[in-house]
């Protein structure tokens, strides 16, 4: 295996035309004639958050799925982005599309596309477009890599320009989905399976290529090759990146965000109580001397004498003469 390239710092950044020119080396052939590529994987890595969200809420445009499943949807997005993925998840998350799609037309699903894409393209990061970009200009070609479905990845692909898509493939027949996988599923090893099916196909050497992702499930893809560049990692994996000596990116700020806006709500929360304790107090010492004051002009009447406005209901008006 040729010489790797030296990992930037955690957390840098550079320039287009500096990852360009980084990347150009890495882009002659491997010493037996095969050639690189790049993987990218999808959520959090090529875009903020889950592309899963904007399918679901162009399904529930269109009566697919009820307006809980959508909000069920949305807090699994909030979820993913801060605490990453589980295979419990992805499982769930796997059976539930399958029996939603099952007996719907491609051609139905086919025109939700526009939706989705409305949702997910402002999502993508630059800085990421930025790699990829990078990558093809070097002579190394560009994949998605995605447990979302194949179809996603063909869309995604072709208007990114990129150089294909690999995602998970769903049966159909007669036009229509079966609800049952036509494949393994793009997760955990089924990437690898993936990665190695289109090497085989294209040439491509993985021991020279490279593989960006976020995810701990991701491990397999990443170890896969011999450039693996870690994404807005979760705690599992930015544990081993730092172990590995891999390049970390990290681009998503939703997490950075809320301990801010919590940070913000506990100060003005502590600001309110605050002054309501200081407003109770006033009023109890405003009442305290409101009571003194009163005292002392009781003590200070002459005894048997009665003020007008003190003066018993009933009382004879010419009682006190």
């Amino acid at each position: 295996m040729p010489d790797r390239m030296q990992p930037r710092p955690v957390g840098s950044q550079q320039p287009a035309d500096s990852a360009a020119e980084e990347l150009l080396a890495a882009g002659q052939p491997s010493a037996n004639g095969h050639r690189r590529a790049a993987f990218f994987d999808l959520d959090k890595t090529l875009m903020a958050g889950s592309s899963g969200i904007f399918f679901a809420r162009a399904a529930y445009e269109t009566g697919m799925i009820s307006r809980g499943r959508l909000a069920r949807d949305a807090y699994e997005n909030l979820r993913f982005r801060l605490l990453g993925s589980t295979d419990q998840r992805a499982d769930d998350v796997r059976r539930r599309v399958g029996r939603m799609i099952a007996g719907a037309r491609v051609r139905d699903l086919q025109r939700l596309s526009p939706r989705v894409l409305a949702g997910v393209l402002p999502r993508l990061y630059p800085q990421m477009l930025a790699r990829a970009y990078a990558h093809q200009d070097a002579g190394v070609p560009v994949y998605i890599i995605t447990a979302a479905s194949q179809e996603m990845a063909d869309l995604l692909a072709h208007v990114l320009a990129f150089d294909g898509g690999l995602g998970s493939r769903s049966e159909i027949v007669d036009g229509c989905y079966t609800g049952r996988p036509a494949g393994p599923f793009n997760y955990r090893e089924g990437k690898v399976i993936s990665m190695r099916e289109l090497a085989a196909r294209q040439g491509i050497d993985l021991g020279v290529s490279f593989a960006y992702s976020d995810s701990e499930s991701d491990l397999p893809m990443l170890r896969a090759v011999g450039y693996p560049v870690v994404v807005n990692p979760d705690s599992e994996l930015r544990r081993i990146a730092a172990e590995q000596g891999w390049e970390v990116l990290h681009l998503d700020r939703l997490g950075q965000r809320l301990k801010v806006v919590a940070a913000l709500g506990a100060g003005m929360a502590l600001a309110s109580l605050g002054r309501v304790v200081r407003e109770r107090g006033s009023a109890v010492t405003g009442s305290s001397r409101a009571a003194g004051a009163g005292a002392r002009a009781l003590q200070s009447r002459p005894p048997g004498r009665w003020a007008r406005s003190d003066r018993p209901r009933g009382a004879r008006r010419g009682a006190d003469r």
